[in-house]
């Protein structure tokens, strides 16, 4: 199948990968532009810009997607399908009628569920044990289209935002050749949504501080959820304090005991109470600071059990 892929971060490469090991043409790719980064503000390529030029094709960066010239080169690529992975910029109509078979997006949940942005980060967060990948034949909605396949995967209670991420990641690209074999073959049947969905959305500083009121499954959620980015914080002697990774140890806790207070250390971590049972920090940052044991910071803060985190 004649494809044009659309897609810009890490999540969307191997999709990209998976159809050029699968036999299909890719005429072109198309990602957003170069952006200015770090402290040198020197411009950084896309992940799909980068893994597409090394494997020799065609890469396109309009800044607009619905600009008439881009619309003209797409329906010069004479494409059989378009395929959109993360890609960041919403199709017009006019773009969703060019190909035969549609354009086609890989998402990274269990549609209707977590429709949006960020649909991984709020999986973890909730502590959702199921998510998955859908790929849908698009429309012009916020991931409203009609589903075509959709494949489980289980959440373990530790795994990490990031981890889920590179594993879906995975999933989508053999998913999207399923979809491509079961289009051309006439085998799938595109079916609505319904109406009972939900949004995953953006991210805002808000959902990245810790509330120890909270139960410690809600926070340890929360901590994994955020990880790799953007980090769950909390402050401790004044300052900011960023927590990787965690485990519940216990569900119970000393109702007189103040939620965010240390209770105990470990060789491999620092017990805290939550507002409902006990959670073991492992890895923390201090602002300023590369990540580091929990212990390692305990030691090196000369701390006392009976400190607190606020």
């Amino acid at each position: 199948m004649r494809v044009v892929f659309m897609g810009t971060p890490d999540f969307a490469v191997p999709s990209l990968q998976a159809l050029l090991e699968g036999g299909h043409e890719v005429a072109a790719v198309f990602t957003q532009p170069d952006r200015p980064a770090g402290r040198g503000k020197q411009l950084k390529l896309s992940p799909v810009k980068v893994f597409a030029l090394e494997t020799g094709v065609k890469v396109r960066q309009p800044y607009k997607i619905k600009d008439p010239i881009a619309v003209a080169e797409l329906k010069e690529l004479n494409p059989d399908c378009i395929v959109v992975v993360a890609y960041g910029q919403i199709l017009s109509r006019a773009i969703l009628d060019i190909p035969r078979f549609g354009c086609i997006n890989v998402h990274a949940s269990l549609l209707p569920q977590y429709r949006g942005a960020a649909p991984i980060h709020w999986a973890v967060i909730n502590g959702d044990s199921v998510t998955g990948v859908t790929t849908m034949l698009m429309d012009e909605g916020l991931d409203t289209g009609d589903i075509l396949l959709q494949r489980e995967y289980a959440i373990e209670p530790d795994e990490t935002t990031g981890e889920v991420h590179d594993a879906l990641a995975e999933m989508g690209g053999r998913l999207l050749i399923r979809t491509l074999d079961a289009l051309a073959g006439r085998a799938v049947t595109p079916r609505p949504q319904g109406d009972e969905y939900n949004y995953a959305a953006l991210l805002t500083r808000k959902h990245e501080q810790i509330v120890w009121e909270r139960s410690a499954w809600e926070v340890h959620n929360q901590i994994r959820g955020l990880n790799p980015w953007p980090g769950a914080y909390t402050n401790f002697q004044g300052e900011g304090l960023k927590i990787w990774r965690s485990r519940v140890i216990s569900q119970n806790g000393d109702p007189l005991v103040q939620p965010g207070q240390i209770i105990g250390v470990e060789p491999d971590g620092i017990f805290v109470q939550t507002g409902e049972g006990i959670l073991k920090l492992l890895e923390v940052q201090p602002a300023g600071k590369r990540p580091m044991s929990a212990r390692d910071f305990f030691n090196g803060r000369h701390i006392s059990i009976g400190e607190t985190f606020n």
